[in-house]
């Protein structure tokens, strides 16, 4: 079962295709967002 799921996953992959508002977007977000390492705790904040 396993196989057959992940062998009709592949044949899918070849058909995305994003926008480029899309691309654009998740660029500009990673871009803004930090990520502050303190002792143990991971504090994300967004430079906007």
């Amino acid at each position: 079962m396993a196989k057959i799921y992940f062998k009709e996953s592949i044949e899918h992959t070849n058909d995305l295709k994003p926008k480029e508002e899309t691309v654009h977007f998740l660029l500009n977000y990673s871009k803004a967002l930090s990520v502050i390492n303190c002792k143990e705790l991971k504090i994300e904040a967004f430079l906007n």
